[in-house]
């Protein structure tokens, strides 16, 4: 069968007439995530773009349950061409490692700030996460940052939850703002 030999990580997807149908009739009782994917495949978006409003949950499996059920299929196959882009996107993380250093460097003395001041970086992180993410799906970082006792342990969580941040386009895209108000406090 050619769909089980299709590498789902470089096809785009549009959406069947089934597809179509379904999203207007709800007929074939998809459950929340796979019904979110649905209805955001356009033929346009990479499946690495489709990954961030599914977060937490694997993508193939859902779209293994779309193609299926026949509610979408594979319009285009990006080059392979993606090893290239490795490089690139270590560069890039070498920057936003740069970035975040620069940042923690311009911060006051850790001893000038308040227990208070520590919970509301704390209670920020969290809240930004589970906005920008489904609530309570990057556990791990949530943990990290909820065990954090002093200003240096929020500190030190920094660096990983602004990778985090910067996994979703939405919360790249704020990031400038969500800097701006966590670096008040930390």
């Amino acid at each position: 069968m050619p769909d089980q030999v299709l590498d789902l990580s470089r096809s785009v997807f549009a959406k069947t007439a089934v597809g179509q149908q379904e999203v207007q009739t709800r007929a074939l009782k998809l459950g929340p995530l796979p019904r979110r994917l649905l209805i955001l495949v356009d033929g346009k978006r990479s499946v690495s773009e489709l990954t961030g409003f599914v977060a937490g949950s694997d993508i193939n499996v859902l779209l293994t349950e779309l193609l299926d059920k026949a509610c979408i299929e594979a319009t285009a196959v990006l080059p392979a061409s993606a090893a290239p882009k490795t490089p690139s996107a270590e560069h890039k993380s070498s920057l936003e490692t740069d970035l975040v250093n620069y940042f923690l460097e311009k911060l006051p003395d850790a001893s000038t700030r308040s227990a208070k001041e520590v919970e509301m970086a704390k209670n920020f992180m969290m809240n930004t996460v589970n906005t920008i993410f489904q609530p309570n799906t990057r556990l791990t970082l949530l943990e990290s940052i909820f065990a954090c006792k002093t200003v240096q342990d929020v500190r030190n969580v920094y660096p990983k939850w602004t990778d985090t941040m910067n996994a979703s386009a939405i919360g790249a895209r704020r990031m400038p703002e969500f800097r701006e108000k966590l670096l008040q406090v930390l």
